[in-house]
């Protein structure tokens, strides 16, 4: 699953107050080997920011098609003018498809847990918005699983000699329960750094470093690198 920022957009939008992009990622990672195109779009309004990305893996699990769809949606809401601190909503869903055969004819499909995540974040950032850290801390609700969970997230965007270079990414750290044979895993921790050359104001050729520990039912830690290309309209 590749889990974009919802703030990077944000960052951008401190400066264009709209953003949209798509990318796509040739996943590298051992034993993967597939696509994921991630679609994302922010907008600030007078009363905060809305942010949304949706992420879909093609060919994944040995599956001729869409094999997974996700998609998270926030939403943050200003205090003041001049506050660094905002509330925030957050809606994270999707759904995972395997072939139970080698031809395809048939295929079980289960869902990635609903969740509903609440809390606040603050941001620093330098005079020009070079460079740009967010954290978020949050109450966690996952459907079937937990009541009262939590997620820390902390996002950062750093733009170099004129915007030509960009480094973004987040990174995820929460309470989830996995049952992976024998074992239960208790916490869940992802990142996901990316590394843009951006050509022009509009395309990018980048890569992404997905390295997780027990994450999407794979125990222990793990690193998958995707070549990517990004535009930005």
């Amino acid at each position: 699953m590749k889990k974009l920022s919802i703030f990077i957009a944000l960052f951008i939008g401190v400066l264009s107050a709209k953003s949209q992009n798509v990318q796509l990622h040739y996943d590298l990672g051992e034993g993967r080997q597939y696509l994921t195109s991630t679609v994302e779009m922010f907008k600030l309004d007078k009363w905060g920011s809305t942010f949304f990305f949706i992420d879909m893996d093609y060919g994944a699990n040995d599956f001729n098609g869409i094999s997974q769809a996700y998609w998270e949606i926030a939403r943050s809401f200003k205090i003041s003018k001049d506050c660094a601190f905002e509330p925030r909503v957050e809606y994270n869903g999707g759904v995972v498809v395997k072939p139970t055969d080698a031809t395809n004819s048939s295929y079980n499909a289960f869902a990635i847990e609903n969740a509903v995540l609440a809390g606040g974040q603050y941001t620093w950032s330098s005079t020009d918005f070079s460079k740009i850290f967010t954290l978020s801390l949050n109450y966690k609700w996952i459907q079937d699983k937990h009541d009262a969970s939590f997620q820390i997230t902390g996002v950062w965007n750093l733009n170099f000699f004129k915007n030509k270079f960009s480094m973004t990414g987040f990174a995820d750290f929460w309470k989830e329960d996995f049952n992976m044979g024998d074992k239960t895993t208790h916490y869940v921790f992802i990142t996901e750094p990316q590394f843009w050359y951006n050509v022009n104001k509009n395309f990018s050729v980048g890569s992404e470093i997905e390295m997780s520990s027990n994450f999407a039912y794979n125990e222990g830690f793990m690193v998958n690198p995707t070549v990517a290309v990004k535009w930005t309209f």
